[in-house]
């Protein structure tokens, strides 16, 4: 066993290196979810903990950088939104905290922004959801890559994981990658790290961790669902791009569909702007994604979650998590060296 650790850490050892962690496991930036206490507990059992900014206010960020950093004396970064409308005060935040990594998510970033916190000292990690978009970023100095595939929950992309990695692992090799989508267990992180990854990125499986503060009814939903019941919006109207959502199937996934056709019939009403239209339609889906998580009303709230959600069995210790994940990436890399032996 201890020949598949050395293993294992050589698979990782550049991610590790690069968060300056002992597992390259880095948190999915959850709203509502991923706050101080998540953060810090993924960091403390050793891995990467990212605070999801969200619509967070520059003051709100700063406070919630504050007391993370006061639970964990180890590495942990912040997800900011490109699409946010004061990203240029967030980014400021981060470099007044004197934050280690950001990660920009939600759009694509532009060059300004990744050189501002590189000038700063702040390694900055990029989403990269296909080859030309991964090169680009490396271009713009981009220090690291997210690969996530729509096996993942909230906002997702069109193309899976396993494909995402094939397409993108033998072709940059420069900076570390970090899967993320669909991984629920330790031997699907080894397969990717032979790939090539540095590490991987996991979100859904940290929602029941006894230190998450997501309501019960949104874990007991997690615990309860089947892989399959993680289901991805539709887009009513094509004028409306309506960025995919996976979530658990429930009331509020009607509602949504609702909610879109109220829009689109006040908008061939003249009644608001196509523009006003798709920025409810986003607002929706913050408010609805809160009162699961916050105020536990799992049947009208959105249930965001991956695929994955079908391997969430029970709620554990962030720690535990974390070393049973390590275990059973350990476990299968023995297996590999006896039968090769």
């Amino acid at each position: 066993m201890q020949q598949a650790q050395h293993y294992l850490h050589n698979l990782w050892q550049k991610g590790c290196d690069f968060l300056g962690v002992k597992h390259a496991i880095l948190g999915g930036a959850m709203t509502w979810v991923s706050e101080r206490n998540l953060v810090a507990a993924i960091s403390n059992a050793g891995g990467f903990g990212v605070i999801a900014c969200g619509a967070m206010t520059p003051e709100i960020l700063t406070q919630e950088i504050k007391e993370t950093a006061k639970l964990t004396d180890k590495p942990f970064g912040v997800n900011l939104i490109t699409l946010h409308p004061k990203l240029d005060d967030l980014v400021q935040t981060c470099i007044q905290e004197k934050v280690s990594h950001v990660v920009l998510a939600g759009g694509v970033p532009s060059k300004h922004t990744i050189t501002t916190l590189k000038e700063a000292g702040i390694k900055v990690i990029c989403f990269a959801p296909a080859l030309a978009l991964a090169k680009r970023m490396i271009n713009f100095g981009a220090d690291a890559l997210v690969i996530e595939g729509n096996e993942a929950g909230g906002h997702i992309g069109p193309v899976s994981t396993s494909v995402l990695a094939q397409e993108i692992l033998p072709h940059i090799t420069s900076v570390p990658i970090f899967i993320a989508g669909g991984i629920g267990r330790g031997e699907s992180m080894v397969s990717y790290l032979e790939m090539g990854a540095s590490g991987c990125q996991l979100g859904t499986r940290f929602v029941c961790a006894n230190e998450c503060q997501a309501h019960p009814n949104f874990k007991k939903a997690f615990i309860k669902s089947a892989s399959r019941n993680a289901i991805v919006s539709s887009q009513i109207d094509p004028r409306f791009p309506v960025i995919p959502v996976r979530a658990i199937d429930n009331k509020g996934t009607q509602d949504f569909m609702a909610f879109q056709r109220e829009m689109i019939n006040k908008v061939d009403q003249g009644d608001i702007a196509l523009d006003a239209a798709q920025l409810e339609i986003e607002h929706y889906w913050a408010g609805s994604l809160r009162k699961a998580v916050v105020e536990g009303d799992i049947d009208h709230g959105s249930l965001m979650a991956g695929q994955s959600v079908g391997l969430v069995k029970a709620e554990q210790s962030t720690q535990e998590i974390i070393d049973e994940l390590v275990a059973q990436a350990a476990d299968a890399i023995n297996v590999r060296l006896q039968k090769a032996s």
